[in-house]
């Protein structure tokens, strides 16, 4: 019996333009009312999650950093990890002198040195503000991740993966989408977040679900029960699936959830 269905956010639950659907919207609902754990498990900023519970409804604690951090409804940080301050630096170095553009987040605020299209691309939608001044400026400490980004190079966002993986191995790189480098603490992993809360309730891994899409989701589905990839998912995540679901744009989640929770449509 499935108690806890931890979930991706963007390309899994949300669309790509930014919206709900009615159908995973009414379907969160029904399984928070039948007492199942609906956890939000994202790369996102916690401050840019919040306001995407609340949409729902739910309560739960949300995961976020990639699992970096968990914090309750109530704000109180639950379980954390950092990025080194001394990598963080040095990752900081190595964006200037690639010319990569990076979102630097501190203590659950986003740092920029241009106030540039990227950033503005980034946050839109987002429900999060962002800072703009020079990283000489800042005391690179409570360092939640770093983020490069490339909107217009998806091959050159890969090189990066790989050459911070084979220079850092001791901290956890992974591409989130085509144009996001996520550099994060080695524990901050999807899986870690969602492991900590099957613990702190009592649930076996056999009755946790996840679902995700991107390669970031890789940890996710692998701290589940029954793992699922949308349709949209990377090729390299659904080779981690148990199943794989229909995509985003037509409600994969909720066909996910009446195959192996409620056994019947959710919606009707």
């Amino acid at each position: 019996m499935i108690k806890m269905i931890a979930t991706d956010i963007d390309g899994t639950i949300l669309s790509w333009n930014g919206i709900f659907s009615p159908k995973v919207v009414d379907c969160i609902r029904k399984l928070t009312d039948s007492g199942i754990k609906v956890v939000l498990v994202t790369g996102r900023m916690h401050s840019s999650t919040y306001p995407l519970a609340e949409k729902l409804n739910l309560k739960t604690p949300v995961v976020s950093y990639q699992g970096g951090l968990v914090k309750d409804f109530d704000n109180n940080i639950l379980y954390q990890t950092q990025l080194n301050s001394t990598y963080a630096k040095e990752i900081i170095k190595w964006a200037k002198q690639k010319h990569a553009h990076i979102n630097l987040y501190l203590n659950d605020q986003l740092y920029v040195e241009k106030d540039c299209e990227t950033i503005r691309r980034y946050v839109k939608g987002k429900f999060v503000d962002y800072n703009v001044c020079s990283f000489d400026d800042l005391e690179i400490k409570d360092v939640n991740k770093i983020l490069a980004i490339d909107y217009d190079d998806a091959d050159r966002v890969s090189l990066w993966v790989e050459e911070l993986s084979k220079k850092y191995p001791d901290l956890y790189i992974v591409k989130s989408t085509p144009y996001f480098c996520e550099i994060g603490s080695k524990d901050a992993k999807k899986s870690s977040g969602v492991e900590f809360l099957r613990k702190m309730w009592g649930f076996k891994k056999e009755e946790v679900l996840t679902i995700g899409d991107q390669n970031n989701d890789i940890e996710l589905l692998k701290a589940g029960g029954i793992a699922v990839a949308m349709g949209n998912a990377t090729d390299e995540l659904k080779s981690y699936a148990d199943y794989i679901t229909d995509t985003v744009e037509n409600d994969g989640f909720v066909k996910a959830v009446e195959k192996f929770v409620t056994g019947e449509k959710c919606i009707k």
